[in-house]
């Protein structure tokens, strides 16, 4: 079509240069034919050209993403690039369900996505999105344009110690970009949310075990935006028909026991980053030595005491709650063993789990920390049928460990 467009530019040209010289126009006659010939050339050319493209499947049928499809649940995994995020979209791909990834790769890496696509090659089982959610436009492109059946939230800014130093980007990050999915899921009629949040959100608690009745009072920004979000998202199902599963789940660790995906975080967060991460880097001598930030708490060795839950257990939980969601019904929940380990006890399983006898440095309290908090999951063992099963800390730390020897440069880069 193109070629079609400039022969008959050139020709009107022609037509014109021949008028302002008088009678010169039809002087030559074997030039009219050749022109003539090469737009049936270009026709004939540019018509087999939209029969090919009108067989082809990609032409006439539309994309598995953006349609319906009965026995077939279309989840979309904010955040999916990210260390948990990448781990639920693992199990739900092993689990059949369709997965859309969305992230903006401020934390995550395309490389996790580029392993699951290599994973899961078939077509409709996986597609990655770039977007920001913040961008409510964006956001309301890509839910207009596929048929989303159930949304896991992950994506979020998370560290405490950040957090205090950047409230205002927590609060956007984490509250405002809810509100972007929220207002996006009712407009285009999705109705089941997964949301990932945080033990963050009851604070310092007065007696532990926490349970999901405890007051929730957080203490620093992160805590406090994502209770935010949870009322944003409670308020918003009273007059809805949706189905929310809150998760407040509590530290971290592990990877995926086959080793295809792991914790790999921006080397310029490891000031804030998790303990674990602390104490793989100060093995590999990333880092001179660990800090532990606070030996003065009023726990039993004056170190934080922390409910450490594995990231297998974590999307298992997720994926319980996806399978148990019901419209018009929220359900809130602790993820967590129930045992709480303070940060030396965490020190020593690391140092057994690498074999490495980790320096470590103790200073000062980090600003926004809580001394103790460890969960009570009586109610989401009760109603999910869930219990976590990577207990034992030295082995969780000794799985993520292969993967950390084996990924000396994290993912690397794409």
């Amino acid at each position: 079509m193109l070629n079609i467009g400039r022969n008959r530019n050139q020709g009107r040209s022609n037509r014109s240069m021949s008028l302002g010289m008088g009678s010169m126009e039809y002087t030559d006659p074997k030039k009219k034919t050749n022109f003539v010939g090469k737009i049936i050339l270009a026709a004939t050319l540019t018509a087999l050209c939209i029969i090919m493209l009108k067989q082809s499947p990609n032409f006439s049928t539309p994309s598995r993403f953006s349609i319906h499809e009965q026995g077939v649940t279309h989840v979309l995994v904010t955040g999916g690039a990210g260390y948990i995020g990448s781990h639920a979209a693992l199990r739900l791909l092993k689990d059949s369900y369709r997965v859309t990834i969305v992230d903006n790769l401020s934390r995550g890496n395309l490389a996790a996505v580029k392993i699951l696509q290599e994973l899961f090659p078939e077509p409709g089982r996986l597609q990655f999105i770039y977007a920001d959610l913040g961008d409510a436009k964006s956001v309301n492109n890509f839910f207009s344009e596929n048929a989303f059946d159930a949304v896991m939230h992950f994506a979020a800014v998370a560290y405490v110690g950040e957090s205090t130093l950047e409230p205002l980007r927590y609060y956007h990050n984490i509250t405002s970009n809810t509100l972007v999915v929220l207002e996006a899921m009712a407009a285009h009629g999705v109705k089941t949310l997964i949301y990932s949040s945080t033990c963050a959100t009851y604070g310092e608690p007065d007696k532990m075990p926490i349970t999901e009745d405890t007051p929730q009072v957080p203490i620093n920004p992160y805590g406090k935006a994502k209770k935010m979000a949870e009322d944003i998202i409670l308020d918003f199902s009273k007059n809805s028909d949706i189905a929310i599963m809150i998760l407040r789940y509590f530290n971290v660790i592990g990877s995926d026991p086959d080793g295809r995906l792991g914790e790999a975080p921006r080397p310029e967060l490891r000031e804030h980053g998790r303990i674990s991460g602390a104490c793989f880097d100060a093995a590999r001598g990333i880092m001179p030595g660990l800090k532990v930030k606070g030996t003065d708490y009023s726990t039993p060795d004056g170190t934080c005491v922390r409910d450490y839950i594995d990231v297998t257990d974590l999307v298992d939980a997720h994926v319980k709650a996806l399978e148990k969601a019901r419209p018009k019904k929220v359900g809130i929940y602790n993820v967590g063993t129930g045992k709480g380990r303070s940060v030396k006890e965490f020190v020593e399983a690391c140092k057994k789990a690498t074999g490495v006898d980790i320096k470590v440095d103790y200073l000062p309290r980090r600003p926004g920390d809580y001394a103790e908090v460890y969960s009570d999951p009586t109610k989401v063992k009760l109603e999910l049928n869930w219990t976590a099963k990577y207990t034992d800390l030295q082995e969780s730390l000794g799985i993520a460990w292969r993967w950390q020897k084996a990924h000396r440069n994290g993912y690397g880069t794409i």
